[in-house]
């Protein structure tokens, strides 16, 4: 401990701190830059969508609301309420954000003074600080010691920056993992809603078939008919519960589905068939332009970029020094009883700088590594904002030929009904046959299931459409 005092007097400060600051003092001009991403590598949005809305730049802190409340239905809304609380895809996006934040934080407390304090005793016999060998020797030592890494180069900055921007994305990805997970949750419920309503239409079918059927048996006892006709009305029955029972079996899958949305068990889930009467929300012309600028995913791709982007710097600040000032302070003796004496006081200051000469190309190949990934990212930017564009323009045409489509589908109901009607007195007085009363129902039933496709198709696409724009538009 003693040599150790006499090299950290005046002598070192003259001939070694003075020249280190000299080099400190030439390098610090120079920095290391980020490179540019080129615009051309970047997806040059129109000025407008086919379906004459706006557009406009990604903003993931804007609100998104509770879009799903403007289909004005209280299950749904309880649904998703539920799933926000307990849906694990939920959870899990929320985990990965703490850590990328937690992280974030870890990067950035490199950059801050670190202060340590120990405490060491020994006992050692031979050649120590110079001196001759002679009896052992105890030796305590009690102190702190400082260190700070001066970041001339941004090294530390840009490691930062590029984890705060990781945490950023992750932030991206917990809302589009929500918002996916209330988009899922609006689509199955609907989906579930539209089949409980196409199971009545195949129920009324299903009557008027075993009406048609025992009309058609009481005519078959009496002479009047055939028993091929029997056997079609049989046929038509069996095939309907046939249809009946699938129904049954796809809506049992829906409400499984949603069990596992709202993270419960599905042998514990229950919703009971209801009368489907959930508004379908009118979306005004002009919304993408507020409203796609908030997709989440969009913007977890774009802070993915710039992270890449500026790891780049951080792998050309290693052809830079490291440098760091040092210090401690404490007191040491070889007495214990002495240790915290005023005479046993001691203390240390420096600095360190290192540079790697030769390291194999691992430098250039750091640079290399971080200049790929930057590529990759920006192109994953790029296909993530041409997914968006696709996203929109799919159900904004969808939801334009869909409503042109359910006013010509009311109309073939309309008149599928009228026909059916028609045959049904026409077979009874004994006019036509009873296959042409068959098909009269059979094309009811179509066009009737039909109008509920179409129906039901709107639905999806508006939800479908809340989420390409990244939520809702209030």
């Amino acid at each position: 401990m003693a040599s150790m005092m006499a090299v950290s007097g005046p002598i070192y400060r003259k001939w070694v701190l003075t020249p280190f600051l000299g080099v400190v003092a030439l390098v610090a001009g120079c920095s290391t830059s980020l490179p540019k991403i080129e615009p051309e590598k970047l997806p040059e949005a129109p000025a407008q969508f086919k379906e004459n809305w706006a557009i406009a730049s990604p903003a993931v802190a804007q609100e998104r609301g509770e879009w799903w409340k403007a289909f004005n239905d209280p299950v749904l809304d309880e649904l998703v309420a539920r799933a926000e609380r307990a849906n694990t895809s939920i959870q899990v996006a929320a985990a990965r954000l703490a850590q990328a934040r937690a992280v974030a934080r870890i990067t950035d407390a490199d950059r801050a003074l670190q202060v340590s304090a120990g405490a060491s005793a020994r006992r050692a016999q031979g050649l120590i600080g110079g001196n001759p060998p002679g009896p052992p020797n105890n030796l305590f030592a009690a102190g702190v010691d400082l260190s700070y890494e001066l970041d001339l180069f941004g090294r530390l900055s840009h490691a930062s920056q590029a984890a705060v921007l990781d945490a950023q994305s992750r932030e991206g990805l917990l809302q589009s993992t929500r918002l996916l997970i209330q988009a899922q949750v609006a689509q199955t419920y609907l989906a579930l809603r539209a089949l409980d309503t196409e199971r009545l239409i195949v129920s009324d079918t299903l009557a008027a078939y075993r009406e048609t059927l025992a009309l058609t048996e009481r005519r078959w006892r009496a002479g009047d008919v055939a028993e091929l006709e029997v056997a079609r009305s049989a046929t038509e029955v069996a095939a309907t519960e046939s249809e009946a029972l699938a129904l049954e079996r796809r809506r049992a899958e829906l409400e499984h589905a949603l069990a596992v949305l709202t993270g419960e068990a599905p042998s514990g889930f229950s919703l009971p068939a209801a009368e489907w009467n959930t508004a379908l929300p009118e979306i005004p012309a002009g919304v993408p332009s507020t409203v796609l600028t908030r997709r989440p995913d969009v913007s977890a791709a774009q802070y993915g970029m710039l992270a890449a982007q500026t790891r780049v710097g951080v792998a050309k600040a290693a052809y830079f020094p490291n440098i760091a000032l040092t210090a401690s302070g404490g007191y040491a003796s070889t007495d214990l009883s002495d240790l915290f004496q005023w005479s046993s006081r001691a203390w240390l200051i420096g600095a360190v700088a290192s540079l790697p000469i030769l390291d194999g190309g691992r430098r250039k190949a750091g640079v290399q590594a971080a200049g790929a990934e930057l590529d990759a990212a920006v192109a994953t930017y790029r296909d993530q904002v041409l997914v968006a564009f696709k996203d929109v323009e799919d159900q904004l045409s969808a939801l334009r030929l869909l409503a042109e489509q359910a006013e010509a589908q009311a109309r073939a109901v309309s008149s599928a009904r009228r026909t059916t009607a028609l045959s049904g007195a026409r077979y009874r007085a004994g006019y036509v046959s009873q296959l042409e009363l068959l098909d009269a129902q059979r094309s009811e039933l179509r066009n009737r299931r039909e109008a509920l496709q179409v129906r039901s198709a709107r639905y999806q696409s508006t939800v479908a459409l809340v989420r390409a724009l990244g939520g809702g538009w209030n």
